[in-house]
């Protein structure tokens, strides 16, 4: 399976998912649509990983929804993921070679830049997609990168770039506008009062173009 054209792509996060389980809030918004699901668990422990990664993979290979994992190909290839998401602290223990041997060439690699210079080194890389952002302010990050370089990242990729940071109702028109065709979210759909409509309203959003 391959990053398909305009993607929603979910983060889930159980710190910022009130008192919704993580799995419950994968499930409503797999069946409403979502492209794209990566589990970003960082309060659980391994084995509790193991577990959630095992049954989001099910769920997700049963509706053919991409199924990744956050910073660590071991546990992407634990529980036979779709691929693996890092950061550039991640790269940093293992380079993108090791992680392609580790988890083979058909799997999903991911990489989070956060300037115009990451992206260009990325856009050179053996991954699949890169991550751009934050864009906007989000309580996930302490610092936002802006709207600004949209419009150049997007001329000078040569893979799918994920848009993610404080992406929301209100100001992802304005990067459907300038070409965003993947747009990732944590708080937006996690944090939502029902998870089926909000993931109906980006869908729309992502294809009004």
């Amino acid at each position: 399976m391959k990053i398909k054209d305009k993607s929603l792509y979910l983060v889930t996060s159980q710190e910022f998912s009130g008192n919704k389980d993580s799995f419950y809030i994968a499930k409503e918004a797999i069946e409403a649509g979502v492209d794209i699901l990566q589990m970003r668990e960082k309060t659980k422990t391994r084995p509790e990983l193991v577990s959630l990664g095992k049954k989001l993979c099910c769920l997700c290979r049963d509706r053919k929804v991409l199924f990744i994992v956050n910073d660590d190909p071991f546990l992407a290839k634990e529980v036979d993921a779709n691929g693996v998401h890092l950061g550039q602290e991640d790269i940093k223990k293992h380079s993108i070679q090791e992680v392609r041997n580790i988890l083979g060439k058909e799997k999903i690699i991911g990489l989070s830049t956060h300037s115009v210079e990451q992206f260009l080194e990325a856009n050179e890389k053996d991954i699949d997609y890169i991550a751009f952002g934050p864009i906007f302010q989000t309580k996930t990050k302490n610092y936002c990168i802006g709207e600004g370089d949209v419009e150049r990242v997007l001329t000078l990729s040569e893979k799918p770039i994920v848009f993610i940071g404080g992406i929301n109702l209100d100001n992802i028109g304005r990067l459907v506008k300038k070409g965003a065709k993947h747009i990732a979210v944590i708080r937006a759909i996690t944090e939502a009062e029902d998870i089926t409509v909000q993931v109906h309203e980006f869908k729309k959003r992502i294809n009004d173009v």
